[in-house]
C-alpha cells in the first residue's frame, strides 16, 4: 500500500512537472531583453562586482573610525637586572642589590587587562583612496549596466532569429500545402486522361523536395527557440510563444543622426563607464600623491595590570601621533607612475569609445536604412511571384499546359518569399543595433 501511495505519488509530481514545463512562456522582443538583464549570468556577475566595490568603500571608510582594540593576559617572565640601566644601590652602605653584571630575576606573575583606541584626525591618504574608490564603485555599476545592455541585445537579436525561423517555417508550409494541392490536381487530370503522368512524377518530386525543407525549417526553428531560452535566462525545453512577428512594414523615416547620437552620448552605459573608469584613474593618482603628505592620529592605551587579580593598578598611555613620510625606496614615486599612466590609458580608451558610439550609430542607420529599401523591393517581387504562380496554375488546371511551368512559378515565389522574410528579419536586427548603439535596448517594446 505504501509503496503503491509512494508511486502515485511521484507520478503525479512528475506530471505536474511535465505541464509546467509544457507551459508556454510569451515573449516580446523587449521582454526577453529585460529578461536577460535579469536573469543571464553576465549581468548578475556584473551586479556583484558592483556589490563587490561597493564593499570596497566601506573598507576605506573604516580609515576615519576608531579603532577599539582589548587585550587580556596572565603570564610570567623574567628579568635582566642590568637591562634597566638603574643601580638599584642601598643607600645607606651605596652597595648594590644586584650584580653589577646583570642577574635574573623572577620569575614574576602578571595580569594584565587593557583597552586601546586609535583615532585619525587628519589623513589626506586615506580620504584620497575614499574617494578613488567611491570612484571605482561608480564605474562598476556603470559596467554592469554595460554587460546588462550587450545581454540584452543578444536576447533581441536571438529574438529576430526565432522569429525569422518561425517565419520561414510558415512559408514552408504554405508551400508544402501548394505542392500537394498540384499533385492532387496532376493525378485528377491524368485519371480523367487531359494530364500526363510526367505531371505527376513531377507534381511527388517537389512536394518531396518541400517535404524537406519543411523537416529542416522545424529543427532550425527548433535550435533557436534553444538559442533564444538560453539568451534570455530561461530553463532549456521552455516553450516560447513569441508575441512579435517580422514586421512587413518598412521605415518611412529614418531617425535623425545627430538625436541619435545625442540619445547615445546620454544612454550608452559603456560610455558612461568609460568615463566613469578615467575619473577613477585620476582619483587612484591623487589617492598616490597624497600618500607622501603627513598624518595625524590620537591614541589611547588604558588598563589595569599587577602580580594577582587582587592588586591591581591603573596605567594608560595617551598622545598624539603625527606621521610624516620621508623615504621607501622609491615606492611612492612608482605608484605615481603607474597611476600617471593608468590616467593616460584611460582617456585614450575612452576618446577610442566615444569614435566607436558615433561610427555604431552611423552604421545602425545606415542598415537601417538599407533594411528598408530591401523590404520594400522584396515584398514587390513577392507580389508578381505570386501573380506569376497563379496565372501558371489556372493554365495547368484547364489544361493548356504541364505543371512545369507551375513548379517553376512555385520556386520562384518560394525564393522570393524567403528573401522578404530575410529582408524583415534585417530590418529588425537594424533595429536591434540602433537600439543597442543609443543605449536603449531595454526600452524596446
Amino acid at each position: 500500500m505504501t509503496r503503491t501511495l509512494i508511486l502515485s505519488i511521484t507520478a503525479t509530481a512528475l506530471l505536474a512537472t511535465a505541464a509546467v514545463a509544457q507551459t508556454p512562456v510569451t515573449l516580446t522582443m523587449g521582454g526577453a531583453a529585460r529578461m536577460a538583464v535579469e536573469r543571464t549570468a553576465g549581468p548578475e556577475a556584473a551586479r556583484l562586482r558592483r556589490d563587490q566595490a561597493a564593499q570596497r568603500v566601506r573598507q576605506q571608510k573604516a580609515s576615519f573610525l576608531p579603532n577599539v582594540g582589548a587585550v587580556a593576559s596572565d603570564g610570567e617572565r623574567t628579568f635582566n637586572s642590568a637591562s634597566f640601566g638603574i643601580s638599584f644601590a642601598d643607600p645607606a652602605t651605596g652597595k648594590s642589590m644586584f650584580d653589577p653584571n646583570g642577574q635574573v630575576l623572577g620569575p614574576v606573575k602578571t595580569w594584565d587587562l587593557r583597552g586601546s583606541l586609535q583615532q585619525s584626525l587628519l589623513n589626506p591618504s586615506a580620504f584620497a583612496r575614499l574617494r578613488a574608490a567611491e570612484a571605482s564603485h561608480d564605474a562598476s555599476a556603470q559596467q554592469a549596466n554595460s554587460v546588462a545592455q550587450q545581454a540584452a541585445a543578444a536576447a533581441a537579436a536571438a529574438y529576430v532569429r526565432a522569429a525569422h525561423a518561425e517565419a520561414l517555417l510558415a512559408a514552408l508550409s504554405a508551400d508544402s500545402s501548394l505542392a500537394a494541392d498540384l499533385l492532387g490536381i496532376a493525378r485528377a487530370q491524368l485519371d480523367a486522361g487531359v494530364g500526363v503522368a510526367l505531371d505527376v512524377t513531377r507534381a511527388q518530386a517537389q512536394l518531396s523536395v518541400t517535404h524537406s525543407q519543411l523537416i529542416a525549417a522545424r529543427a532550425e526553428r527548433d535550435r533557436n527557440q534553444i538559442s533564444l531560452a538560453r539568451a534570455a535566462g530561461l530553463p532549456l525545453g521552455t516553450t516560447i510563444a513569441l508575441a512579435d512577428s517580422l514586421p512587413a512594414a518598412a521605415v518611412t523615416e529614418l531617425p535623425d543622426a545627430t538625436a541619435a547620437m545625442r540619445t547615445a552620448s546620454a544612454s550608452r552605459a559603456d560610455l558612461a563607464a568609460a568615463n566613469a573608469e578615467a575619473l577613477a584613474a585620476e582619483r587612484s593618482l591623487q589617492a598616490a600623491r597624497a600618500d607622501a603628505l603627513p598624518a595625524l592620529s590620537l591614541y589611547v592605551d588604558q588598563g589595569v595590570t599587577g602580580k594577582a587579580t587582587q592588586h591591581m593598578l591603573s596605567t594608560y598611555t595617551w598622545g598624539l601621533q603625527l606621521s610624516v613620510p620621508v623615504f621607501d625606496g622609491f615606492r611612492r614615486t612608482s605608484r605615481n607612475d603607474e597611476a600617471r599612466l593608468a590616467v593616460r590609458q584611460a582617456d585614450v580608451q575612452r576618446r577610442d569609445l566615444e569614435e566607436q558610439v558615433a561610427a555604431d550609430v552611423s552604421s545602425a542607420l545606415l542598415d537601417l536604412k538599407a533594411a528598408s529599401e530591401l523590404l520594400v523591393a522584396s515584398e514587390e517581387r513577392v507580389s508578381l511571384a505570386g501573380q506569376e504562380l497563379s496565372q501558371a496554375r489556372d493554365r495547368f488546371s484547364a489544361g493548356v499546359t504541364g505543371n512545369a511551368d507551375v513548379i517553376t512559378a512555385q520556386l520562384a515565389l518560394n525564393a522570393a518569399r524567403t528573401q522578404a522574410i530575410d529582408a524583415r528579419a534585417s530590418l529588425q536586427l537594424a533595429r536591434v543595433s540602433l537600439a543597442r548603439a543609443q543605449g536603449t535596448i531595454t526600452d524596446l517594446p
